[in-house]
């Protein structure tokens, strides 16, 4: 313990700490090796620059000095160490007490160990092959062949919709317009409308031709319906008041639940589930070469 001090100041990885520091961080491990572990220090057993002990344990010098950079302060340097070695401390009290009170089975993690490293080993050599070798491109001719001959595969578990929708102050200007232009197929009404959710609206959506799910509408505009479905069926323009805002909904197109994704809406999940395919195929391909090969070369044999 004594030779703490004179470590410390001579090895040049750690901050050029001043005679103060060195003896605020020295006095901070004697009162936590005294208060917190009681050990008894200058043991004729205690190794050399050891700064802890719990039974058999020992934690150095060494141990502790990667753990101040260059530049930390004088208080930040003692609070580093004083909190480093109280978490050891506390890793070998429990550690100490598993294996002390651990049957002997549930200790070997050797097993474990390699089976865990062995996964490891392979799961990075097979993402480095799928880097190296995996065909990204999926065209469209290929998402349509596998919606087509997988449709049942692609049943709607939420309402969706095409919509279009406004949120707009009562007191906004032009509200009689905007109830005309938010209805029209006419693509100058289209502009317009545009032009005035950009200055006058607090939220908006105008893509009507891409599909959303009915709730995330629901968290927009705040439509009340014990019967979504039967909402749907039914609404297609919708005009909504609260105590400060109109809500316009125009419903382009529903899907209800339970029925056939459209293939737009499915789309990027078809495309990730043909690239999923074809990586399991490359591994595939990647373990049948393999152990072909070391068939061939007698790398292994089965004893019977």
């Amino acid at each position: 313990m004594a030779d703490f001090l004179s470590i410390t100041q001579k090895n040049s990885a750690l901050p050029r700490l001043n005679g103060a520091l060195a003896f605020s961080a020295l006095l901070c491990l004697v009162i936590i090796l005294s208060s917190c572990t009681k050990l008894q220090k200058d043991t004729p057993e205690e190794p050399k620059n050891a700064v802890a002990r719990v039974h058999d344990k020992y934690l150095y010098v060494d141990d502790i000095r990667k753990m101040i950079t260059p530049g930390t302060s004088k208080e930040d340097s003692v609070l580093i160490v004083t909190n480093y070695i109280q978490s050891w401390i506390k890793q070998q009290v429990i550690l100490h007490k598993a294996e002390n009170n651990l049957a002997d089975e549930k200790k070997d993690v050797d097993t474990k160990l390699e089976e865990y490293r062995n996964s490891l080993i392979t799961y990075i050599y097979e993402t480095e092959l799928i880097r190296q070798k995996l065909d990204t491109v999926v065209t469209e001719k290929e998402i349509d062949t596998y919606y087509q001959e997988n449709q049942r595969n692609f049943e709607l578990k939420d309402n969706i919709v095409k919509v279009l929708y406004l949120k707009v102050n009562r007191n906004a200007p032009k509200l009689k317009k905007a109830r005309e232009w938010y209805k029209s197929n006419n693509p100058a009404d289209r502009k317009q409308l545009e032009q005035y959710c950009f200055q006058f609206a607090g939220d908006f959506h105008l893509d009507d031709e891409t599909w959303l799910l009915f709730d995330e509408l629901l968290k927009k505009v705040p439509v009340k319906t014990y019967d979504k479905e039967e909402f749907l069926r039914n609404n297609r323009f919708i005009e909504i008041e609260d105590s400060t805002n109109i809500y316009l909904v125009k419903i382009a197109d529903m899907k209800i639940r339970e029925s056939l994704s459209p293939l737009s809406f499915v789309r990027e999940d078809i495309r990730n589930l043909i690239i999923n395919k074809r990586k399991l195929e490359l591994i595939k391909e990647m373990e049948k070469v393999a152990y072909d090969q070391a068939l061939k070369n007698n790398e292994f044999e089965i004893y019977e």
